[in-house]
């Protein structure tokens, strides 16, 4: 199966020094793969790696084709239209309704004619099973929905890879649950879903590669075991 994600013996820096390094993770199409590790660990910093929010500071690394190595800035805009992206709180603009917000995000990666883009926000709100919801206000959503709403958004693009920081985070266990099966079902479709999270619960519920950053790196493991994702002791 070709790769979606191949990084190869990378570090990542943040202005604190060294946060990972001797990195090598491989995805291909149509993996689920979580990323589990301790708060503070390095997670989120993987994930900015990835979409082009951090540099790769040493190593070799590709994302959806693109090489992360001396990245140009205007290529950042081209990697990201590759990649759906879902966050913990939504990131929902709540001064418009729930089409406007996916029109915000097709207007900003190239798309123009207005037909299509209704056309197209509406098939994946009706594949997220909100399309009921287009001209509703964020603040007329459920967490659930709002979320829903965010991984459509993610979806507008037709993205190979989706990375999903704690998605999860904000919502009750059946929410949770509900937003898990959506996930799965979309990866099953061939897009490929690499996904931060705490809640191990999920993790043995729906069964999938795992990923753990520990001792400033990434390892892939065979068991969460006794693993307290809260802990700040090192693992």
């Amino acid at each position: 199966m070709e790769k979606v994600i191949e990084i190869i013996n990378a570090s990542v820096d943040q202005k604190q020094g060294m946060v990972l390094e001797n990195i090598n993770v491989s995805l291909s199409e149509k993996e689920f793969v979580y990323l589990i590790g301790k708060t503070g660990s390095g997670k989120s910093s993987f994930l900015k790696l990835l979409y082009g929010e951090l540099p790769i500071a040493s190593g070799e690394g590709t994302v959806s084709a693109f090489t992360l190595n001396n990245l140009k800035r205007s290529s950042i805009p081209l990697l990201r239209r590759k990649i759906g992206i879902v966050f913990q709180d939504f990131q929902l603009l709540t001064d418009r309704t729930v089409m406007k917000n996916l029109h915000f995000v097709m207007r900003s990666t190239g798309w123009k004619k207005k037909k299509e883009m209704n056309e197209r926000a509406l098939e994946v709100l009706k594949l997220v099973g909100v399309d009921h919801k287009a001209n509703n206000m964020p603040h007329e959503l459920s967490g659930g929905e709002q979320q829903r709403v965010a991984i459509a958004r993610a979806l507008i693009n037709k993205p190979e890879l989706i990375l999903a920081d704690e998605p999860t985070g904000n919502l009750d266990p059946e929410t949770s649950e509900e937003i898990m099966k959506l996930l799965k079902a979309i990866a099953n479709e061939g897009t490929t879903i690499l996904m931060a999270t705490h809640d191990l619960g999920l993790v043995e519920k729906f069964p999938g590669r795992v990923l753990r950053v520990e001792n400033n790196t990434i390892k892939e493991v065979e068991s969460i075991g006794n693993f307290d994702p809260f802990s700040t002791r090192d693992w």
